[in-house]
């Protein structure tokens, strides 16, 4: 079985910081993007960043310059760092992980529970 942890959400003030993150464990074999999602209340779940196992990341206009999206292959670990933080960006926080557990299996989407990230005005 392979399960997501998400860690260190909270509140912070406005033009604040915090550093998610989210490890993926279980039997493993490769993991291929790694993404983190957000969702508000009352609204869609949106993705805010995602990194290929590559290095290669983007991340969506309304963070951009703001958050910077890392993984570290050796500790299954993805991490947003999320910097001049804004009442807007107040939601939930999903990680989102697509891997594959054997060279015979197909790859395959898992998501987080989520943490909560909180901006106050």
């Amino acid at each position: 079985q392979v399960q997501l942890v998400e860690s260190w959400g909270g509140l912070v003030q406005a033009g604040g910081s915090l550093r998610l993150s989210c490890v993926a464990s279980g039997r493993i074999l490769s993991i291929k993007s790694m993404c983190w999602y957000r969702q508000a209340p009352g609204k869609q779940r949106e993705l805010v960043a995602g990194i290929l196992d590559g290095g290669s990341a983007n991340d969506s206009d309304s963070v951009k310059d703001r958050f910077t999206i890392s993984r570290d292959n050796a500790k299954n670990t993805v991490y947003l760092q999320m910097n001049s933080l804004k009442p807007e960006d107040t939601a939930v926080y999903y990680c989102n992980v697509v891997l594959r557990l054997s060279r015979f299996s197909s790859w395959s989407s898992y998501w987080g529970q989520g943490t909560q990230v909180t901006v106050s005005s």
